[in-house]
Order: structure tokens, then C-alpha cells, then sequence
């Protein structure tokens, strides 16, 4: 069996190997490293989990160490190596990677991603790096600034190209590498080969050494892999439980959304269990925290989508869990890869509910194996689901104006049902703004006399320019004035100084 002693690597590489314990390369290192240090372009296909990262650090720092920068320029240190990755926790990722194997080496490597203020990113490039990890995004931000200078770039690696291609960094790609020297060495790693990925690789590498292995359509021979069929109001109390079996040590879950995975979490929470959150809307220091306290212990479960599915390297994994099929059949053999990794064994456990069968049968036809159905526990209660703050503010607004409508609704039946007969017809008839009158004959005035239907059903009737009531004392002063006590509310109330002439 082949180690890296054999490999003709530099000794400082070797011993930083020795301590981290690596003796023997996987197959995607042992067939990469020796044309890589050669010089030569290399396509590399090979699923997660099988030691991509160190394929293309190692012979990347043996390169460098044996070549001697140019001394004739002044100025700070310009990098000699480029490694472009997806996400920002893949950028730190294989910026730890490089640290590791080079840490009797003596070159500087940094990491470039978004989500951060840039201030000490840009404070490390003025004095000087070998190797800068980033993220197209903000190395295209920074490069425009003219904070990145390429000119002197030896090796451009590409990792995790076909989920970049997703992401939609495919233009950004092609202007990055138009400012790199075209005498370059370029390494381009994939878990597949689209045709996209084809058409790029033909563009930027040179008759490179193509190596396959393990592709992605197949899962980890360790990994344990089953499922359950379960209704999506019951999946909460089943994650619950399965979570209570004390072989879970430590566990990663993966939701199709952001909004479902802080529901998640909360409900999660809510039951007593430890657990950490990452998704695209955390900020870089949320994200970054969530991870500490998953690989250092504190938080026993992280719950993540797909941001996390690629390059979550966390040692002690045991259970990998699908709380949602994804929807991209690769999609469920990278996030199951975080368990049973550096030739440990992990299980895998997927939740699907009846809308989600139809994915399920793509990723059976993917790996080719049919997962083996559990049997769901017995009275499985349902846990609905913790709502947030501003979703509970939001629910009891909306619970609000709906009781507004339904009370004014009632109101506005109770004062017809009040109404006379006689006024309801009129209202009918009458047009908004207009009084409601109509002609009529009482028993004690004169035929065409005018009335006017009060709201208690008493006529009013009107006779000789005098209003009258029921008992038949008119309503105003001899003088022609509305008498005490009595007000016109047509009228609004006026304060006047009645001179003592005036009343009779």
C-alpha cells in the first residue's frame, strides 16, 4: 500500500503530516499529488469526503516551497497561488488545510469571503501572502478596489466547480482567470461533470490528467442508510425522538429552507436539545460561532441547509439526518458524506412525507440502492411548530382586524334588525346624502301635511311653519327661536350674549 513517504514530498510537509497522523493517501490523493507535482493541469472527479482538499494543498505547497519568489519587485509579498471555493465555510475550511500542512513551511495563506467587514482581510494582503483561499464575490470586489493583484499567480485551483456552476459564479470565474498569467498550473475538482463543467475546463486547463474516483453517485459503503415515511405535522416529534437515542452523539439535520430550519431549531430547543443553526441568512460571525459550538461540544445537533451539505469537515459525526429530501438527487449524497468520514461508519436518516416521494425514487435511481423503510413509533404525537416573534405579532395583528370585521359585521345586523319597517323601505330608495321623507296622513293632521319618521317611530309633524310634537306643545319660543333646552344638531352650538330687551 502506498504512503506519503513515497510520495518525494518536502520534509516539512512530511512531518506536519506525521503530527496530524496521515500516513496512507486516499485514492484521489495518491493518483493526484504525483502529476501535480510534475507540473501538469489535473481534472479531478471525486465525491465528498475523500480528501480532496489535502489532493490539491499538498503538492500546492510543495511546489511553492521549492520555487523561490521574485525578490526584484518591491513592495509586499504578491500571492503565488489561488483557490477558489463556493462558500465561506469551505474558504476556511482549506484555509486550515493549508495552515496545517504548511505550518513547517513558512508561507502565509489567508482566506477572502463576504459576510465580513474587509478591513482586516485587506490589512493581511498589504503585508504580504503566498495563498489566498476566497470566495469569487468578494475577491472580485476586492480586486476591483485594487487590493489583489494576480499578476504572479503559479497555481489556480478550482474546488467544488460544479456547485460554484450552480451558484451562478460561472462569469465570475472566467473574469478571475483572464487576470491570471496564462503559464499558470491549473487544478479543477468536481463531484460531477456536467457539460458546463466540461466546456470550462476545456477553456482554462491544458491536456490535463483526468482522474475519476468514487463518483458522486455512489454513497460511502459505511454509511448506514435508512428512511421513514412519516406525515410532515408529525416530523418534529419524530425528529425528537430519534434524537433521544443515545447513540446520537453528535448530529447534523438539513432542511430545505432557512424558515424551516430556525422553526426547527426552535422546536428543538423547546425540548431540551442543544443545537446551533446555519444558513444563508446568518451573518459570517453567526455562522462561524454556530460551528465553534458544534465542534467543540457545546451544541450537540446542527441544524443547516445545503450551505453546510458541501466541504463541513467535523470530526465524530455519527448521524446525518434529511429532515427534507432535497431537491437535487447529489444534493442528499453530499450532506449524508458528513458522517462516516476518514473511514469511520455514520448513519443517515431520511424523513419524506407523501409530496416528497417523487424525490426519493431520483435518489434511488441516482445510487442505484433502494433505502429501507423503518417502522414510525407508536403514537406519535404532532408538535406544532414554534413560531417567532415577529410571525406571532404578525398572526395576532391579522387575529385582530379579523375580529374587528366580524364584530362590525354583528353590530351593523343588530341595527337593522332595530330598524322600523317603514324606514328600511325608504332607505332603499334614498340616495346617499339625501333625507328620508315621504307623504303621509296621520290621524291627527290634515291630508299632504308633511311628516318626518323619527328613529323611535314617533311623527313629527310640521304645521303652520311650527314643529310640533305628540302632545302637541310646539317646539320653539313665541319669538320664533328654538326654546330652552332644545337644539338643532344641524346646527352647531353657539355662544351669544342675550341682551335683556330681547325676552319678552
Amino acid at each position: 500500500m502506498q504512503k506519503f513517504d513515497s510520495l518525494d514530498l518536502p520534509k516539512p510537509i512530511l512531518r506536519a503530516l506525521s503530527e496530524l497522523g496521515y500516513e496512507t493517501p486516499t485514492p484521489i490523493q495518491a493518483r493526484s499529488i504525483p502529476p501535480a507535482l510534475q507540473g501538469d493541469d489535473i481534472l479531478g472527479s471525486a465525491q465528498t469526503g475523500t480528501g480532496k482538499s489535502a489532493a490539491f494543498a499538498i503538492p500546492t505547497l510543495s511546489r511553492l516551497l521549492a520555487g523561490k519568489p521574485d525578490k526584484r519587485s518591491r513592495g509586499p509579498l504578491k500571492p503565488r497561488a489561488l483557490v477558489l471555493s463556493p462558500t465561506r465555510e469551505l474558504a476556511s475550511q482549506i484555509q486550515e488545510s493549508f495552515a496545517n500542512y504548511g505550518r513547517f513551511t513558512g508561507l502565509h495563506q489567508t482566506a477572502i469571503f463576504g459576510g465580513v467587514s474587509q478591513f482586516h482581510q485587506v490589512k493581511v494582503l498589504r503585508k504580504g501572502v503566498d495563498i489566498i483561499v476566497a470566495t469569487p464575490g468578494r475577491l472580485m470586489d476586492l480586486m476591483q478596489q485594487g487590493f489583489v493583484d494576480l499578476a504572479a499567480i503559479e497555481i489556480f485551483i478550482l474546488d467544488e466547480a460544479d456547485r460554484m456552476l450552480d451558484m451562478g459564479f460561472i462569469d465570475p470565474i472566467r473574469r478571475i482567470a483572464s487576470r491570471v498569467p496564462m503559464g499558470r498550473q491549473t487544478l479543477l475538482f468536481s463531484a460531477t461533470m456536467p457539460k458546463e463543467i466540461e466546456q470550462l475546463a476545456n477553456s482554462l486547463l491544458s491536456k490535463p490528467t483526468r482522474i475519476a474516483v468514487d463518483p458522486v453517485a455512489s454513497a460511502a459503503p459505511k454509511i448506514n442508510q435508512s428512511l421513514y415515511f412519516v406525515q410532515r405535522a408529525q416530523k418534529p416529534a419524530l425528529m425528537m425522538h430519534l434524537l433521544d437515542n443515545h447513540e446520537v452523539e453528535r448530529a447534523i439535520i438539513f432542511t430545505r429552507t432557512k424558515r424551516g430550519a430556525d422553526k426547527l431549531a426552535r422546536s428543538l430547543e423547546r425540548g431540551k436539545v442543544r443545537c446551533s443553526t446555519i444558513h444563508g441568512n446568518k451573518s459570517q460571525n453567526q455562522r462561524k460561532q454556530a460551528l465553534a459550538m458544534f465542534r467543540s461540544g457545546k451544541s450537540s445537533v446542527l441544524v443547516a441547509t445545503d450551505v453546510a451539505a458541501r466541504g463541513l469537515d467535523v470530526d465524530g459525526i455519527t448521524h446525518a439526518f434529511n429532515y427534507d429530501i432535497p431537491v437535487e438527487p447529489e444534493a442528499y449524497v453530499h450532506r449524508i458524506g458528513r458522517t462516516g468520514r476518514a473511514g469511520r461508519t455514520g448513519v443517515a436518516i431520511s424523513l419524506c412525507d407523501k409530496s416528497e416521494r417523487s424525490l426519493l425514487r431520483a435518489i434511488e435511481r441516482l445510487t442505484g440502492d433502494r433505502i429501507q423503510a423503518g417502522e414510525l413509533p407508536a403514537d406519535l404525537p404532532v408538535i406544532e411548530p414554534v413560531r417567532s416573534s415577529r410571525e406571532t405579532d404578525s398572526n395576532a395583528g391579522q387575529d385582530h382586524c379579523r375580529n374587528r370585521k366580524k364584530h362590525g359585521a354583528e353590530k351593523a345586523r343588530r341595527i337593522r334588525s332595530r330598524r322600523p319597517r317603514s324606514e328600511s323601505s325608504e332607505s332603499t330608495k334614498s340616495t346617499s346624502g339625501e333625507k328620508r321623507r315621504r307623504k303621509t296622513a296621520t290621524p291627527g293632521g290634515q291630508p299632504g301635511e308633511n311628516t318626518q319618521v323619527r328613529r323611535g317611530g314617533a311623527p313629527k309633524v310640521k304645521s303652520g311653519g311650527k314643529s310640533q310634537s305628540r302632545d302637541g306643545r310646539s317646539d320653539r319660543s313665541p319669538t320664533g327661536k328654538s326654546a330652552a333646552g332644545t337644539r338643532n344638531p344641524r346646527k352647531k352650538k353657539v355662544n351669544r350674549k342675550v341682551s335683556p330687551k330681547s325676552v319678552r
